[in-house]
């Protein structure tokens, strides 16, 4: 699976070759962890995460729920799991649970579909509801889209509220400006929607 993970990554430097260097840290840590390691939630080294970002085409507003540990606003997201088939599994199962939607649609934006529109590193502070140490995200980011906003059902163990904005209002967040910036420099919208 590492190898898989690898060449995830190979194939999104194609898309993105400008982002080798972002990659950097990710690329020489699995280096060092198989894949079973690198999806370890207690690996604090560091370890692989999925999210999906969900867009509402007919409101052109993304969904982000209040996370209560992290106290923000993030997109859906969380841990692979072992039983997860691969990464893009895993971010479809964490959009289903923390959101109750079902039914959406991936924006590819490679072939291989495998190939998230974004990924990021990260540091997570200690969260003292589990008691985890500091440590390191690889975010595999996914762009999902629903046609219209439709109801939230929040896993209420890690989020409190949930909220949908606009493009405008995402890019004002420090956490995001990465992401509009690349949703717009790549024209995702405009090939896409």
């Amino acid at each position: 699976m590492t190898t898989d993970v690898k060449r995830i990554i190979n194939q999104y430097l194609k898309v993105f070759p400008a982002e080798r260097e972002r990659l950097a840290l990710l690329v020489e840590y699995l280096k060092k962890n198989n894949y079973q390691k690198a999806i370890d939630w207690n690996n604090f080294n560091g370890h692989i995460v999925a999210s999906g970002f969900v867009y509402a085409k007919k409101e052109k507003q993304f969904l982000v729920l209040y996370h209560k540990d992290l106290k923000m606003f993030l997109y859906p997201g969380g841990h692979v799991n072992a039983t997860d088939k691969n990464i893009l599994e895993a971010a479809k199962r964490e959009v289903v649970e923390e959101t109750g939607i079902k039914t959406f649609s991936e924006v590819k934006v490679a072939e291989n579909e495998l190939v998230p529109f974004d990924i990021d590193t990260h540091i997570i502070a200690y969260n003292t509801r589990l008691n985890l140490p500091e440590h390191r995200h690889f975010d595999f980011r996914y762009l999902f889209t629903i046609d219209k906003i439709s109801d939230v059902k929040l896993d209420a163990e890690e989020h409190s509220e949930y909220k949908w904005i606009g493009i405008a209002e995402l890019e004002k967040d420090k956490n995001f400006g990465q992401v509009v910036n690349k949703l717009e420099k790549e024209k995702i919208f405009c090939r896409r929607f």
